[in-house]
């Protein structure tokens, strides 16, 4: 990742993670930017500023009024950097600096330069679960969305208290990479607290924040005998793609993961299961969801009685007697509170719109994605997708082939912006 010239202001606050800067501050440097630490006084509490300074290669800014000995225009160094800079980051950034930015506070240098910059603005939460997850901080998350600022999820993981959940700051590798893509994105759309300002945050992606996302990923295994199973071909990419865009809103997002081989995005509880019980069963764990999105790709049928010794080979024909597993999608569907979202994914190989209408009706959806099997560039094992979403009201959008990362932010986006199925955002 290239930051060739690029100018950063990094906001370092009061959070343990903050031994985290040093190593963000000097991945940073490494790819090219110019970084211009600002610390809060809480932040001094975990790391030295000396340290963060020798790594940046620049003075740390912590007080907004000038100290003995500087000149007094020094005070104006927020308005300077706010023109200075190509994007300002924050991280970690605690619950506090939160609810200052979003209250519009300004009492320290870093606040100070937030309500100056004429750039983008990315914060990076880092706190405890508890912390994350209380009404009053994703209020904070939706106001600051709202005003055009980019924040990234926690990741999910052993946080201080000893507790395992959502809060850690991301890894500084990973942090670089979204900072690298953010800048470039944010050059490309012209998005800044100007642009905010005069309206234009809606070119950002609609927040979900505050809200219970659940997506189901992958396939099903179900046993022949202790080694052998039946199953698809499905790699979990859609699924997992979709999870990490709705954490990247603001969502609470969890994942009910088949066995594939993905990492868990950042930001999101990863449940594992194996069969269409398992499913059944984590899917109705979690069936108060505000918007459920099922892109399993679920066996529809077991073996009636697997082995429980691995079959040997005998006679040339091997008859296996199956049932059929539970319908989780219907399931879900017929106890469908008021309110929520439910959508589909139907993976068909002919008459696919009327499969998927059908679909749709009967298991009460408010949207299905019809994908085709054998489409260039579509279906299960693809790196990219193309998808027709059709609404229970009738709407029908075409989703052009792209990677699924993009297919998932497009899907998000029609549920934010259609009546359709009920109030996705």
């Amino acid at each position: 990742m290239s930051l060739r010239g690029k100018k950063i202001v990094l906001g370092i606050t009061g959070s343990i993670a903050a031994y985290k800067a040093a190593d963000l501050t000097r991945r940073l440097v490494k790819a090219g930017a110019e970084v211009q630490p600002v610390m809060t006084a809480a932040a001094g509490r975990f790391i030295p500023p000396l340290t963060i300074a020798t790594l940046a290669g620049r003075e740390v800014l912590s007080e907004l009024f000038p100290e003995a000995g500087e000149a007094q225009t020094a005070w104006t160094k927020h308005v300077d950097l706010g023109l200075w800079a190509d994007g300002v980051v924050i991280a970690p950034a605690t619950a506090q600096t939160l609810a200052k930015l979003a209250g519009g506070f300004c009492d320290s240098m870093l606040t100070a330069v937030v309500l100056s910059a004429r750039c983008p603005v990315l914060v990076a939460p880092a706190m405890d679960h508890d912390m994350w997850g209380h009404p009053a901080t994703r209020r904070n998350v939706a106001t600051l969305q709202a005003d055009g600022v980019t924040v990234v999820p926690p990741a999910h993981g052993e946080l201080a208290s000893g507790l395992i959940g959502d809060g850690r700051l991301p890894e500084p590798e990973d942090l670089v990479a979204q900072i690298g893509r953010w800048l470039d994105e944010s050059g490309e759309r012209g998005i800044g607290h100007d642009a905010a300002r005069l309206g234009a945050e809606a070119d950002a992606p609609a927040s979900l924040a505050g809200r219970h996302v659940l997506v189901t990923a992958g396939p099903t295994r179900e046993a022949l005998d202790p080694v052998r199973f039946l199953s698809n071909g499905s790699t979990g990419q859609m699924g997992f793609a979709l999870a990490a865009a709705a954490a990247r809103r603001g969502a609470r997002v969890t994942l009910l993961a088949g066995p594939v081989a993905l990492d868990t995005p950042p930001g999101v509880e990863r449940v594992d299961i194996v069969t269409a019980d398992d499913l059944l069963q984590a899917a109705l764990a979690h069936a108060e969801a505000d918007v459920v999105i099922a892109a399993a790709a679920v066996s529809d049928y077991a073996p009636a009685e697997p082995a429980d010794r691995k079959l040997k080979k005998g006679d040339d024909d091997l008859t296996l007697r199956l049932r059929r597993t539970p319908d989780v999608l219907g399931t879900l569907g017929a106890q469908k509170r008021d309110g929520q979202t439910l959508v589909g994914f139907a993976l068909e190989t002919h008459d696919g719109e009327a499969h998927a209408r059908g679909k749709l009706a009967r298991k009460h959806l408010d949207w299905i994605a019809l994908n085709v099997q054998g489409e260039p560039g579509a279906g299960m094992g693809a790196a990219t997708n193309r998808v027709t979403l059709l609404g229970a009201d009738g709407a029908r959008v075409e989703i052009p082939t792209a990677p699924k990362a993009e297919v998932a932010e497009a899907i998000l986006d029609v549920l934010a912006s259609s009546p359709s199925g009920g109030d996705a955002r």
